[in-house]
């Protein structure tokens, strides 16, 4: 199972865009969680592509929801983990991600830099497009 990060379905989304998705993973393996789901909508400028983006994105399978103290918890944690090996991590929210990948054994599919660092410190899977 792979959960599709926001930076990768920011690529998905734009109009010419280089990224097939149903090419790099089979759509029946893609989960998600409520942060990549906010993070998402909340870049639709026009309504009727919000609501579209909106059913599609709540038709997947979602983890961690509702989340839980534990998933903040360790989410901290992770940043906090990068920060004592020198990485800083740009987003709080990818901590967030990356814990309910964790927490899932979920592989993240991803283009943003702080995924691999976290992956560098703890056990997260990733995957580049």
């Amino acid at each position: 199972m792979v959960l599709v990060d926001t930076s990768a379905w920011i690529q998905v989304f734009r109009k010419n865009s280089k990224i097939q998705l149903e090419s790099l993973v089979d759509l029946d393996e893609i989960v998600t969680c409520l942060p990549v789901i906010q993070e998402v909508l909340q870049g639709f400028r026009e309504e009727t592509a919000y609501r579209i983006a909106r059913d599609s994105m709540l038709a997947f399978p979602m983890v961690e929801s509702p989340l839980r103290a534990e998933v903040f918890d360790e989410a901290v944690e992770l940043y906090r983990l990068a920060r004592r090996t020198g990485r800083t991590i740009r987003s709080g929210v990818d901590c967030l991600i990356a814990a309910c990948a964790i927490r899932n054994g979920l592989e993240v599919m991803h283009v943003d830099r702080d995924y691999d660092a976290l992956a560098d410190v703890s056990p997260l899977q990733v995957r580049s497009p």
